[in-house]
C-alpha cells in the first residue's frame, strides 16, 4: 500500500512540492504572473522556458549535423548549390579542387570570430564544434554514404529541407553552422529581424553568383533548395515560438 502523509499520498506530495516551487519561480521572475486567470500564469511559464540539459544539447547537435551533412551530400550529387555558407562551400568546390568540408571550415573562420564577439563564447564554441563535426562527417561520407544518382528535384527539395532542419536543430540549442547563419541569428536576437528572411536575401545573392559557374537549369533547382532550407527557419524559428533554452 502507498504510504499516506497528512492525508496526501507520498507520490503526490513530491509532485505538489515541485508545482509549488515552479509557481514561486514564476512569481519571482514575473511578480504579476500569478495574478489574474490561470492562463496568464501559463503564459508566464512559457515565457520563462525550460533549459536544455547537456545531453539534450549533445543529442540535438549530433542530429543537426547529420541533417546538414546528408543534405549537402544530396545537393553535391546533383551538382546543385544552396544558400548560406553551405551554398558558398558547394559553389567554391565546383571551382577549386578542394573538398566541400575543407572549404566549409575555411569560410567559417571569420564568422566564428564574429560569433565570439557578438554572440558570446558559448555560442561560438558550440558553432565551432558543429562546423568541425560537419567537416569530418563530410570527409567520411565517401566511405559511408554514396549517392550514385539522385533526381535534381528530389535533391533540391529534400536536400534543402534537411539542411534547414539541421540549422533549426542547432539554433534551438544555441549553436549555428557558421557563416551567414551566425549573422542572421544575431540580427534576429539583437534587431528582431526574422532570420529566415535575412537568410533568403543572402541566398539570392549566392544563387545569382552561381550563374557564372553552373548551368541556369541547375541554378533554378538550387533556388528551390535554398527556398526549402529558408522555409524551415522562417516557419519554425520565429521569435517567441520556442521557449527552450
Amino acid at each position: 500500500m502507498r504510504e499516506i502523509i497528512g492525508g496526501v499520498p507520498r507520490h503526490q506530495e513530491s509532485r505538489a512540492r515541485r508545482l509549488v516551487v515552479f509557481d514561486l519561480q514564476i512569481m519571482e521572475q514575473n511578480p504579476g504572473a500569478m495574478a489574474g486567470s490561470p492562463r496568464s500564469a501559463l503564459a508566464a511559464a512559457d515565457t520563462i522556458g525550460v533549459p536544455h540539459s547537456v545531453l539534450e544539447d549533445i543529442y540535438a547537435m549530433v542530429i543537426g549535423m547529420a541533417f546538414v551533412v546528408v543534405g549537402l551530400v544530396l545537393l553535391k550529387a546533383a551538382g546543385l548549390v544552396t544558400g548560406g555558407v553551405a551554398g558558398i562551400a558547394l559553389l567554391a568546390s565546383y571551382v577549386f579542387p578542394l573538398p566541400v568540408g575543407t572549404i566549409f571550415t575555411l569560410v567559417n573562420i571569420p564568422f566564428f570570430l564574429f560569433a565570439y564577439v557578438t554572440m558570446g563564447p558559448r555560442f561560438a564554441l558550440k558553432s565551432t564544434v558543429a562546423s568541425v563535426g560537419i567537416t569530418f562527417a563530410l570527409a567520411a561520407m565517401p566511405q559511408t554514404f554514396d549517392v550514385a544518382f539522385v533526381n535534381p528535384l528530389f535533391a533540391a527539395f529534400v536536400g534543402g529541407t534537411l539542411c534547414g532542419m539541421g540549422i533549426l536543430a542547432l539554433a534551438r540549442h544555441g549553436a549555428g553552422v557558421g557563416g551567414t547563419g551566425i549573422v542572421t541569428l544575431w540580427l534576429q536576437r539583437e534587431r528582431g529581424i526574422n532570420a529566415g528572411i535575412t537568410q533568403a536575401c543572402i541566398d539570392t545573392t549566392i544563387l545569382l553568383a552561381s550563374l557564372t559557374t553552373i548551368p541556369a537549369g541547375r541554378v533554378a533547382w538550387s533556388a528551390l533548395s535554398a527556398l526549402a532550407m529558408s522555409a524551415m527557419v522562417v516557419a519554425w524559428h520565429r521569435p517567441g515560438r520556442y521557449t527552450g533554452r
